[in-house]
């Protein structure tokens, strides 16, 4: 576990990615907290990701300490992205991440950080009581289980609720992690803290009344394709040998088993092959195609290595710079 090492004026940032929020980022802002138990600082900053209207002007109105400014729209994971590094150039101790429309109750902010401030975890991340959100279809609840079965499969966690984007995390954790994605960063970032082998928890939190249609949720069907494909990229990042491995061996399986079957064709047939050439062809194209993607399974794994090489060496940086100051 990375703890936080005792200091003075421990400093909390509460970061808020936004695009166009002028309309519900003002409520957002009214319900955060100045005061947090277990921190003589409390600081708010905003990411305004490319928005073309007055984001910028009510946050400022609403006292927000920090602005990052995008020139045009990044998405919502490089906004998260970003808004970390600039916690962490601003002194963070101590990181909550929530949503600009006023999902999450931030009453409940110094639940998600008292875990951290204790000592007993890395990462908070805040539980929703999904099946009690009333603006939630089915098929969204279907797929936030999905997913956060999925997250804890690849991860080797329990966090119910891997899509909440309400949680906190400490300096050193907020160092370690990296998002590929360009769509989310929810799912990626419990990835990579179970990966990491940082002390990962979750507490039960209260939301809010829907303010505003989702913005990552155009349309059931748009909803559907990206959580697939989400949960697709999920495991080829995260758990490549798995991945590439089990379809290789299918693959492979299956080839062997219509071999046999030839085999046994053959053998049995009064004139050799007796028209059964065509489950041969069949299960020599299976075999090859599944070795072949075993092999990438073995190449993907080598890749994957490779690139947690980096992500500690990064880190390892974070944390040099923050040693030298």
């Amino acid at each position: 576990m990375c703890r936080l090492s005792p200091k003075q004026n421990m400093k909390l940032i509460i970061q808020i990615p936004c695009y166009n929020e002028a309309q519900t980022l003002g409520i957002a802002l009214s319900a955060l907290p100045r005061e947090v138990p277990g921190f003589d600082k409390v600081e708010w900053l905003i990411i305004d990701d490319g928005s073309t209207d007055e984001t910028v002007k009510v946050a400022l109105e609403n006292g927000v300490d920090h602005v990052i400014r995008h020139t045009r729209n990044q998405g919502l994971a490089r906004g998260f992205m970003n808004g970390l590094q600039a916690c962490l150039e601003r002194g963070a101790d101590v990181i909550v991440n929530t949503d600009a429309d006023n999902q999450y109750n931030a009453d409940d902010i110094p639940l998600l950080t008292q875990p951290i401030v204790e000592g007993k975890a890395d990462f908070v991340i805040g539980a929703r009581p999904i099946q009690a959100i009333e603006h939630f279809s089915p098929i969204k609840k279907l797929l936030q289980k999905l997913g956060s079965w999925v997250v804890r499969v690849a991860s080797k966690t329990d966090i119910p609720d891997a899509p909440s984007g309400f949680r906190a995390m400490s300096r050193s954790a907020a160092q370690r992690l990296v998002v590929f994605s360009d769509y989310t960063y929810t799912l990626e970032t419990i990835i990579q803290a179970g990966q990491k082998n940082m002390a990962i928890t979750s507490v039960p939190i209260r939301v809010n009344g829907d303010l505003r249609p989702s913005r990552l949720v155009k349309s059931i069907s748009s909803y559907i394709r990206r959580s697939i494909v989400t949960i697709i990229r999920v495991f080829v990042i995260y758990r490549p040998f798995r991945f590439f491995g089990t379809i290789g061996a299918a693959l492979f399986g299956a080839g062997f088993l219509i071999g046999l079957r030839f085999l046994y064709k053959w053998l049995t047939s009064e004139f050799g092959y007796d028209g059964h050439i065509q489950s041969l062809i069949l299960a020599s194209s299976l075999m090859v195609i599944g070795f072949q993607t075993i092999l990438i399974a073995f190449v993907a794994d080598l890749l994957s290595a490779n690139r947690k090489l980096l992500e500690e060496i990064r880190a390892m940086n974070l944390q040099n710079r923050d040693t030298r100051a």
